[in-house]
């Protein structure tokens, strides 16, 4: 039985990427992501972008129902966004910076501020679009 679901999930995950086009990169909790995604107002369609933390993903990248959750702060408020990650008002995920840390969910980021909710950058990142490595020389 459990076949049947993995199978049919990777099917549709599939005809989800051949039907939206875009390319969703790799990437893990801490990394911080610019998400451009559709917004419909009456009949005006805009791409906007939302800039912020990796703080939750669901799922795996196999399953269609899978989510992440993207934190920023915003004039000293926390904003945080549920994404589906093979939905259609998708517009491109990129990667800004990648993230150094040790837990799967960072949800005690909710109670910090300032710089104490800053996370460590890894330094060997390779930047996907110029193929450099940022790390000190």
């Amino acid at each position: 039985m459990k076949n049947i679901i993995l199978e049919f999930n990777k099917s549709q995950v599939e005809k989800i990427k051949e039907a939206s086009g875009f390319k969703v990169p790799k990437f893990k909790v801490g990394d911080t992501l610019s998400v451009k995604y559709k917004i419909t107002e009456g009949e005006n369609t805009r791409i906007q972008a939302f800039n912020g933390i990796v703080i939750a993903r669901t799922k795996s990248n196999e399953n269609y129902n899978a989510t992440f959750t993207v934190r920023k702060i915003s004039s000293g408020i926390g904003v945080e966004r549920k994404f589906n990650l093979y939905s259609p008002l998708l517009a491109g995920i990129e990667v800004l910076k990648q993230g150094d840390v040790r837990r799967a969910k960072l949800y005690y980021l909710r109670n910090l501020t300032g710089k104490a909710s800053r996370i460590k950058e890894k330094l060997d990142y390779i930047d996907s679009t110029n193929n450099k490595n940022e790390s000190a020389n």
